[in-house]
């Protein structure tokens, strides 16, 4: 994991601002792992050069201002992006036919899934923001709920493993697979609480009527 440790060692010299500027560049779609960078903000936390819980609102913030940007440019500038040198080797013709496919078929679903798919993650959100069936606020509402799962998982791992880096490795090769039981384990949650609304409302309804 060289590039945890340089990411380390950047941010330990340079606090919260590198960890900032490194998210903007994940959220530009560059070739700098999000969940890499997470953990490494993560980490400085846990070797006492920064505030954990400060260290995860500024991810939180950083993440969303990433993701919120790629999805004004494709808002704006929709399919004419695919002209712009630097987005065209990441955004080709076919994939972007590709995910418009997967969008007009799983809408708002494909959007929260989006955050737990580094590979797809900025040509899905372009791809929102390009179709316009999806507002600004429920991107933003969506997103946070999908970044509220995701973010503090990485960032709390690399502080738990700031003195372990053997400990800290192994999990992040297991981790992508724990962060989608997570993902399960919230959605199930979720539904539970959902269907416990519901119940409620229609005993509510019927002790109205009698």
């Amino acid at each position: 994991m060289d590039l945890l440790q340089r990411l380390i060692t950047i941010f330990a010299q340079n606090g919260y601002l590198a960890v900032f500027i490194a998210l903007m560049i994940c959220g530009a779609g560059l070739p700098l792992p999000e969940d890499v960078t997470l953990v490494a903000g993560g980490v400085i936390a846990g070797l006492g050069f920064a505030n954990v819980h400060a260290m995860f609102g500024l991810c939180m913030f950083g993440v969303l201002l990433g993701d919120s940007a790629i999805f004004m440019l494709g808002h704006h500038y929709g399919a004419r992006m695919m002209r712009w040198r630097l987005v065209a080797k990441v955004l080709t013709p076919a994939r972007y036919a590709m995910v418009q496919r997967k969008f007009e078929r799983y809408g708002n679903r494909m959007l929260f899934f989006a955050r737990f798919l580094p590979g797809m993650r900025t040509t899905i959100y372009v791809t929102a923001g390009a179709t316009h069936r999806v507002s600004t606020l429920r991107f933003l509402l969506i997103d946070t709920l999908a970044a509220l799962i995701s973010v503090p998982f990485w960032v709390y791992l690399g502080y738990l493993g700031a003195n372990n880096h053997q400990w800290l490795v192994m999990w992040m090769h297991r981790s992508q697979a724990s962060l989608w039981l997570v993902v399960g384990a919230v959605l199930v949650i979720a539904l539970v609480l959902w269907w416990r609304y519901r119940r409620r409302q229609a005993d509510e309804a019927e002790g109205c009527d009698d």
